[in-house]
């Protein structure tokens, strides 16, 4: 296992929607191992392959970050297949370190995907856990959560994005 970089916006990876993954192998679980020893170091709730630099169509999410045994779901080629309701809340991104936003999204999610076994399963999840996956699989369809702010909002923080870039202060958590 390995800790991987995590990529930060406005990096074209995060921009480009991941490939499903053809065949669970060991390469699949190699990079979801390093992505959970990467997520955990950070410390994060959730990771999309895209964050660590790979276009794949792999999400992790532990919303104990690492802190509970048995609370990590592995999602592999995901698709959301329903949801219901609709609940405003903060986040937060790896990928925007130290950036937060109010965020609208799906209170109630049912997700389709195959485990790190190749095995696939549906998954129905309300609150937290909902929201983690939705923004991860967001990733993996190649936006970001910027997406969901008015245009104002998202202007404001590119500038700000910008001008920490310039400062070399746009660093990724380690």
């Amino acid at each position: 296992m390995a800790i991987r970089p995590i990529v930060l916006y406005p990096d074209p990876v995060l921009l480009r929607a991941t490939e499903p993954v053809e065949t669970v192998d060991d390469d699949t679980r190699e990079l979801v191992e390093d992505m959970v020893e990467t997520m955990y170091e950070a410390p994060g709730i959730g990771l999309a392959a895209n964050q660590v630099g790979v276009g794949k169509r792999v999400c992790i999410v532990d919303l104990s970050a690492g802190e509970e045994q048995g609370m990590l779901c592995v999602f592999v080629n995901p698709k959301i297949v329903a949801t219901e309701g609709i609940e405003a809340g903060e986040e937060g991104c790896l990928s925007f370190p130290d950036v937060t936003l109010v965020v609208k999204r799906a209170l109630k999610v049912t997700v389709e995907a195959l485990d790190v076994e190749g095995e696939p399963f549906t998954m129905e999840t309300e609150g937290l856990m909902a929201r983690a996956l939705l923004h991860e699989c967001e990733h993996l369809d190649g936006y970001t959560f910027l997406r969901n702010v008015s245009d104002l909002k998202k202007a404001l923080i590119k500038k700000q994005i910008k001008k920490r870039i310039k400062a070399g202060t746009w660093v990724a958590t380690e």
